[in-house]
């Protein structure tokens, strides 16, 4: 086992551990938070509907709570954790990055994507991230730090405010989508991301009510940890990030391939539709003359096809994005039409994704939590 790779694999250090918020805790858990400040259990209710139902999270604000103790509630439980430092649009505003602070001086970003029938959040698990794959400008500015479960489920609140304002061209709803595909890897980060998910999930008054088929976890393949998502028997949607069908390739392009190669990753999201019947994405980006061959197209269909009929996968291809300095790039047009059409031939279920925000560096691989503009 490559010892390099070892801080990868299991939750990283906080660099300053973040204040407690409401969004740390279960229902259980703020019912015994309002009683620690002398409320009476239905104040935990009445504070989570404030939350999940008006999208408030200032205390200040709420008549129905006792003056005397919205102070005490605002300091305690709902401490600010994200403050705005840029936005930044694409699409006719209906992309938006926001780069955020944290309380310790952390920076992460995440995108907000209006689509005609949707709006979908890229959000963010850890402030950079340790899978140092070298085409991503996330994962070759390393990882500062996990996110905690709040500072992630807060994103979503910020997003979902962003649109009940109408900030967003064309809607004044909610989130119907969220992608852990922002920054970092969510399965080294899994106690807080699962955590989150579940807030997410949780009906009113004590969560967002989000469906699971809504929620996409992305991950390059840390088996043991895709295992234990399949144990929650949650039908999220899972997304493996692929990018290459073979060993050889794989270690020199996504460094965790040297723990757990190719056929452990596929076997492990092949077990993961088995068992909650969702089909697994399998995120492909497209490199010029790196990965984007007919013969590796060839070797995909192949490696997928191992496992049963095409029923379980659907691959998701990428026109690599840009990033400062890098010697990756996008696949030529006819390279790209022939990688499509061999899978197509083969019978393989595959989709080109239509990049949303790569002139605001806010697209697949671009987000590098970078204060310039």
């Amino acid at each position: 086992m490559n010892t390099k790779l070892l801080p990868l694999i299991f939750d990283a250090p906080r660099r300053g551990k973040p204040p407690r918020h409401w969004f740390d805790l279960d229902p259980a858990e703020r019912r015994e938070a309002a009683a620690a400040l002398g409320l009476p259990a239905f104040r935990a209710d009445q504070i989570s509907r404030h939350v999940f139902d008006n999208l408030s999270d200032d205390p200040t604000l709420w008549s129905d709570i006792p003056v005397a103790i919205r102070g005490d509630l605002k300091d305690q439980l709902f401490p600010h954790l994200l403050e705005h430092v840029t936005r930044r649009t694409a699409d006719k505003g209906r992309t938006i990055k926001t780069l955020w602070k944290l309380h310790d001086g952390t920076l992460l970003e995440s995108v907000l994507m209006r689509y005609p029938s949707r709006s979908t959040l890229c959000i963010s698990s850890q402030a950079g991230c340790g899978m140092a794959c070298p085409f991503c400008a996330t994962g070759q500015g390393g990882l500062k730090r996990n996110l905690s479960q709040a500072e992630i489920t807060i994103q979503a609140l910020a997003a979902n405010q962003m649109l009940a304002a109408g900030e967003v061209p064309g809607t004044t709803g909610r989130l119907n989508n969220i992608v852990f595909m922002g920054m970092g890897e969510p399965l080294a980060n899994y106690n807080a991301v699962m955590g989150s998910i579940r807030t997410l999930l949780e009906p009113s008054p004590n969560g967002f009510g989000m469906s699971a088929r809504g929620i996409t976890v992305s991950t390059v393949g840390l088996v043991n940890k895709i295992q234990q998502l399949t144990d929650e028997g949650l039908p999220l949607t899972l997304a493996v990030s692929l990018h290459a069908p073979d060993d050889e390739l794989r270690d020199e392009i996504v460094p965790i391939n040297n723990r757990w190669k190719v056929d452990e990753v596929v076997d492990a999201a092949w077990e993961y539709a088995r068992r909650t019947k969702r089909r697994v994405s399998i995120e492909y980006a497209l490199m010029r003359d790196i990965n984007d061959q007919v013969a590796r197209a060839e070797m995909l269909c192949d490696v997928l096809k191992k496992r049963g009929d095409w029923g379980w996968v659907h691959v998701n291809l990428i026109p690599l994005n840009p990033t400062p300095g890098s010697k990756w790039t996008a696949s030529r047009r006819e390279d790209e039409r022939a990688f499509v059409a061999t899978l197509e031939r083969r019978g393989v279920p595959v989709t080109l994704r239509d990049t949303r925000g790569s002139e605001i560096d806010g697209a697949c691989g671009q987000l590098a939590a970078s204060n310039t503009v």
